[in-house]
């Protein structure tokens, strides 16, 4: 099985005993749903090619992004606790997933201390993320929120064992704005100071970070905050 089909650090005698579980779901292409909000919870889907965003539906009907999904990321945690999907997972661009159906997962783990501890790590993760946006939302400046958004992506690239100065950014310009909790032209000014600081080489969706200790300035004290506040 395709490495990417797992989270990472399982053995190779764990994936070999997983091989028959996961499921290969055929290419979605952009603005396919891969699960719907209020649907049942039945698999985690790893992301093997393209990305993903999660959104809710506000009252209002209009859509608040919470995140992007990234390929060897996991969708689907938001179910956990009620077997049902609090979010939609959308594809971005287009895009592949592993599906690995949870019953037989959660059996396999119960065997795999090795498996049961890579998905706790993942989880808190996804906590440690939902913390970073609820900080960068309450709390920041535009440039702060950019700043710390391009931080973690990059320090999610590292994890992945990706090149972490150079991010490919699958969303839209709104898309991002709407995750940041700011409007698109905010958005594009912020780049385009970004680059004027020496910061960022921005080519289109690819994004080249030349100077990381001028953007954890820019991101501010951010780290200390999430680090005292989670839970």
């Amino acid at each position: 099985m395709h490495a990417l089909c797992l989270p990472a650090s399982i053995s190779s005698e764990d994936l070999t005993s997983l091989d028959a579980i996961v499921r290969a779901r055929r290419p979605l292409n952009r603005g396919d749903l891969l699960f719907a909000s209020g649907t049942r919870f039945q698999s985690l889907f790893v992301v093997r090619s393209g990305s993903f965003k999660t959104t809710l539906e506000m009252n209002s009907g209009e859509q608040q992004v919470l995140g992007f999904h990234l390929p060897g990321e996991i969708l689907g945690f938001d179910a956990l606790s009620d077997d049902v999907h609090r979010c939609s997972a959308e594809a971005l661009e287009r895009a592949s997933v592993c599906d690995v159906p949870f019953a037989q997962i959660d059996e396999f783990a119960a065997n795999l201390p090795g498996l049961r501890r890579q998905l706790l790590r993942i989880a808190s993760r996804e906590v440690v993320k939902d913390h970073e946006h609820l900080m960068m939302m309450g709390r920041r400046q535009a440039q702060e929120r950019l700043a710390i958004f391009l931080r973690s992506l990059s320090q999610r690239y590292r994890n992945l064992q990706r090149a972490p100065e150079l991010l490919e950014l699958p969303m839209s310009r709104h898309e991002l704005a709407n995750y940041l909790g700011l409007v698109v032209e905010t958005v594009s000014r912020m780049f385009t100071r970004f680059e004027e600081l020496g910061v960022l080489r921005v080519n289109r969706k690819q994004i080249r970070i030349v100077n990381f200790a001028r953007l954890d300035e820019l991101a501010g004290d951010a780290s200390q905050d999430i680090e005292s506040e989670a839970c």
